[in-house]
């Protein structure tokens, strides 16, 4: 787990970091796997951001999901890609830079878990819902 400090300095330069967490009934998942579904959604968050901004994960009970939210205040993911970005390797870098969001295998870790995940987004508010049956 040597990518905690990286993070860290990251959100040091300027982005604001809220948390809002509701407490949750246990459910039953493969911890390991949901920390990846948080890294990379939390990573991608912080790169949209460039190095400034706001980034909010949210966590509450909504009948019987969890939720659980990150939001970013980015420029947002245009209409277009939107569709995409769940697919393997697809990247909104410039060639040569990363191997993509890694959002096909969030969506994997997800399917797994009988969850879901949606994404709305608008300039300076991109959210990403996960939704993982509570037990």
């Amino acid at each position: 787990m040597g990518g905690g400090a990286h993070h860290h300095n990251l959100l040091k330069q300027g982005i604001e970091v809220i948390r809002d967490f509701q407490p949750l009934p246990e459910i039953l998942c493969y911890p390991d796997e949901l920390n990846q579904v948080w890294t990379n959604l939390i990573h991608n968050a912080i790169q949209a951001m460039e190095g400034k901004g706001q980034l909010q994960v949210r966590a509450y009970p909504q009948g019987s999901e969890a939720v659980v939210e990150i939001i970013d205040s980015g420029p947002g993911i245009p209409a277009e890609l939107r569709e995409r970005i769940f697919e393997p390797f697809f990247t909104t870098k410039p060639a040569g830079e990363g191997s993509g969001l890694g959002l096909d295998i969030v969506r994997r870790i997800l399917d797994k878990h009988q969850g879901r995940i949606e994404v709305e987004s608008q300039p300076g508010r991109t959210c990403f819902r996960i939704l993982l049956p509570l037990s």
